[in-house]
């Protein structure tokens, strides 16, 4: 029988009630699993829990707690078939995207789950999500770090989050579904990540300087002028459709240069849920391209925020990160 490490993080589904609203209580989740018929039966999984302490909304994850959670995999590798992690959903697919860059040649599954209604309400969505997720981590057919919410399995590099208050809170806009969970679970093998083999690495983040902003009508590109100095190493910014960005972008533009001589690599993702930056298709990307910054192509905001804190943390050089970004590494991206 297979043996599951379930670590907890924090977030809703171990959430209890408070005077201010719903709070993480620590020794509350494992008496909530404890009540749950289902994961003592005989089919399930012998799992073990650890609680990381303290425990938190997501909404305060940082960098700390990504490499902290790594280091938890990475001690308890040797002893356990799979791990699923319980997090709040607000940044569970930062921190899924995080955990795929840092963990190299992972060869066993990592599910992220969590839930939207905590375990202690009557209607809380977290029972299915943590029993599903435990069979999944059990049977080891998927070897990547992946997020299972509302019935499906992601990719977790490929997750963003869709709503605040739906059972469904999480879709692959650009990449199908690694298994659906009905009846029985159902793997989309032609989809599931085949990592290289050969042992598993760790990579642990460094607190890199990385920004993002998000262009609208109107924008004035030179408030953000100030920031771009060079202890600025990476900016995310959303353009509008295939890269696009207003006509008087040109102001943009020398800002841009002037941050890649200071060894800053921008990388340009869309506002679209789904679809791809092509820069140069239209005239207004175009510049954008000659200016020095990156497709990001296909790439979710949080996996191109956590590919930028993986490559600066690699130790390499701006050049090097600029042509690592548009090279798929954990299959988060699409190269045509």
């Amino acid at each position: 029988m297979n043996n599951v490490l379930i670590i907890n993080t924090g977030g809703t589904i171990g959430m209890v009630r408070t005077p201010n609203g719903y709070a993480p209580k620590s020794g509350h989740l494992l008496e909530q699993l404890d009540a749950i018929p289902e994961l003592h039966s005989k089919e399930m999984p012998v799992w073990e829990l650890i609680e990381t302490s303290p425990l938190l909304d997501s909404s305060n994850i940082t960098v700390a707690e990504w490499n902290m959670i790594a280091s938890i995999i990475v001690e308890n590798y040797d002893r356990f078939d799979g791990f699923v992690v319980l997090h709040g959903t607000d940044t569970m697919a930062y921190t899924a995207s995080a955990l795929s860059f840092m963990l190299e040649n992972l060869s066993k599954p990592v599910v992220l789950t969590g839930s939207q209604i905590p375990l202690c309400e009557i209607r809380s969505d977290g029972r299915d999500n943590v029993i599903t997720s435990l069979i999944i981590a059990a049977e080891r057919k998927v070897r990547e770090v992946c997020l299972f919410f509302g019935g499906t399995l992601l990719r977790g590099n490929r997750a963003t989050k869709y709503s605040a208050d739906g059972l469904i809170a999480f879709v692959s806009p650009n990449y199908p579904s690694l298994a659906e969970a009905g009846i029985s679970i159902k793997y989309n093998d032609t989809a599931l990540f085949s990592p290289l083999s050969g042992k598993l690495k760790f990579h642990p983040f460094e607190n890199v300087p990385i920004g993002v902003i998000k262009v609208f009508p109107g924008i004035q590109f030179s408030l953000f002028e100030s920031i771009m100095t060079e202890k600025l190493r990476g900016i995310v910014i959303e353009t509008f459709g295939a890269g696009n960005i207003p006509g008087d972008g040109n102001s943009l533009l020398p800002i841009i240069k002037r941050a890649f001589a200071n060894g800053t690599v921008l990388t340009v993702c869309s506002q679209c849920p789904q679809g791809a930056v092509s820069l140069g298709a239209y005239e207004t990307s175009g510049a954008l391209k000659r200016a020095g910054a990156v497709s990001g192509l296909d790439l979710t905001t949080e996996a191109a925020v956590s590919k930028l804190y993986y490559l600066f943390s690699s130790g390499l050089d701006k050049e090097e990160v600029k042509k690592n970004m548009e090279i798929p590494l954990r299959g988060e991206m699409t190269v045509t």
